[in-house]
């Protein structure tokens, strides 16, 4: 039983992408990121070489895979418990991972790691994922519509996702790369009334089954009018139309107001992850 580290894509997709795929919900950040760097190279999220990884198992069969794209947190998908304390050893020691800062896993496999790290660290997020089990209309329905964004609508959408980043705590520029590959499949939708755009919610390509609505975004001004719902209902429905059967989101468990939305609109609780960086 081991890990295997490595900088090549192309290897890691080979060894872990069924694994991760048979996973949706807790391989979906994996499965979208390793989309992203196939589509658009290896610096797709900066200039570190991103670090890839995969779990062998006794019986010789990979169960489960990570990947690293720094500045980012290391991401790990679903694997064995012996796999993760193995992992928090190979953190101290690995050279490919000297340049993790944190990890984003599931709650207790966060916790394991944090535990095995040696270093300080402390909980950056906390985030649930859910999973859409039947799709219900906002009610009452917001004033408006939705419509699919454009590429006339680059301006407002790259404003829109820098406040975004900005409210999450991650602050920095919006890749027009991106949002216009977004825009190349429909995937970008705008909430707006009497012309005016006033919320915004996005889809990633669907991927096998799934696809994942995110970022939601409504500027203070138009907050409390029910938009973000309207959009994240069109964009759940345009996600299905994609050609997803399997429909996820994150919410950050902080939020009670987000977290009422979507369970209003027929989403339900998949799994709860921890982000953990360095103290």
């Amino acid at each position: 039983m081991t890990w295997t580290f490595t900088t090549d894509l192309a290897a890691y997709l080979a060894a872990a992408g069924p694994a991760v795929a048979a996973r949706p919900v807790t391989g979906t950040l994996l499965l979208t990121t390793a989309d992203t760097l196939a589509r658009h190279g290896p610096h797709a999220f900066g200039d570190t070489d991103p670090v890839f990884g995969w779990w062998t198992g006794a019986g010789g069969e990979v169960a489960g895979g990570l990947l690293c794209t720094p500045p980012y947190p290391l991401l790990l998908g679903a694997v064995p418990p012996e796999a993760v304390r193995a992992l928090g050893a190979a953190l101290a020691a690995e050279p490919l991972l000297a340049g993790v800062g944190g990890f984003n896993a599931r709650r207790a496999d966060a916790l394991t790691l944090a535990g095995c790290w040696g270093r300080p660290s402390r909980v950056a997020e906390e985030n649930r994922v859910y999973r859409l089990a039947a799709l219900v209309p906002p009610a009452p329905a917001p004033a408006g519509r939705a419509r699919r964004a454009t590429e006339a609508d680059l301006p407002l959408l790259r404003e829109w996702t820098e406040a975004f980043n900005e409210d999450i705590g991650r602050p920095g520029p919006a890749s027009e790369a991106a949002l216009r590959d977004r825009l190349s499949y429909g995937g970008l939708l705008l909430w707006e009334r009497d012309g005016t755009p006033l919320s915004l919610a996005s889809f990633s390509r669907p991927l096998g089954p799934s696809a994942r609505v995110g970022p939601v975004y409504t500027p203070p001004g138009a907050r409390r009018h029910g938009y973000a719902a309207g959009v994240t209902h069109a964009a759940s429905e345009a996600a299905y139309a994609a050609g997803a059967t399997e429909v996820l989101l994150f919410t950050d468990l902080t939020d009670p107001t987000s977290n009422g939305v979507y369970l209003r609109l027929g989403y339900v609780p998949a799994e709860d992850r921890t982000e953990v960086v360095a103290a």
